[in-house]
């Protein structure tokens, strides 16, 4: 649930506002795909349909959605698949430490294993039981409660197990690389004081 108090340095925002980089995308569901890559335990790449995603198991979680930027917004109730499904469904090799989730236009963000497996991570489809506007992520977009908010990228389209960190599209523009909003881990000048 949301906890119902702000991480230092954040504001509450009314409503919830829309921000993204770059255009809204087209949903073509004859196209899409959600793919998990990379370093899988069985080394083989895996697709789902969008129809496929739908049919997974899901589940509800509430939380606050607080932008590195400043803004929170709380009480979201999002609906979807937990990202410890997609683990267990591709099951990453023994060596992964990070995730990078991928969106359309090749946005892209980097995580720790451990908080793309949070039991909270969910890759979302509906918010306040209606299915997600398209500015707001529609198909599917990565909510990742306990970071600031471009961790969890909009436009889902794959997620790519990795061996070793590397940075995604923020994180190469200044922004930090683990993103505790608790922690005001804003910009990556601050990383060298980070665990």
């Amino acid at each position: 649930m949301g906890s119902g108090q702000l991480p230092p340095g954040q504001k509450l925002a009314k409503g919830w506002p829309v921000s993204h980089y770059g255009p809204v995308p087209k949903f073509r569901p004859e196209r899409w795909t959600l793919q998990v890559f990379g370093a899988t335990a069985s080394g083989q790449k895996y697709s789902w349909t969008f129809d496929e995603v739908s049919a997974l198991p899901g589940t509800v979680i509430v939380t606050d959605l607080h932008c590195a930027s400043g803004p929170s917004t709380t009480d979201h109730e999002f609906y979807g698949v937990p990202a410890r499904t997609l683990l267990e469904l591709a099951p990453p090799a023994p060596e992964v430490t990070h995730v990078m989730a991928w969106a359309e236009y090749g946005y892209s963000a980097n995580l720790r294993l451990a908080d793309f497996a949070s039991d909270r991570t969910l890759l979302a489809m509906h918010h306040n039981g209606e299915p997600l506007t398209v500015e707001h992520g529609f198909p599917l977009r990565l909510v990742v409660p306990h970071l600031y908010g471009y961790k969890g990228p909009k436009w889902l389209r794959a997620i790519e197990y990795m061996t070793q960190d590397r940075r995604g599209f923020w994180e190469e523009r200044g922004y930090h690389n683990i993103a505790d909003p608790w922690k005001e881990q804003r910009h990556s000048y601050q990383e060298e004081d980070s665990p």
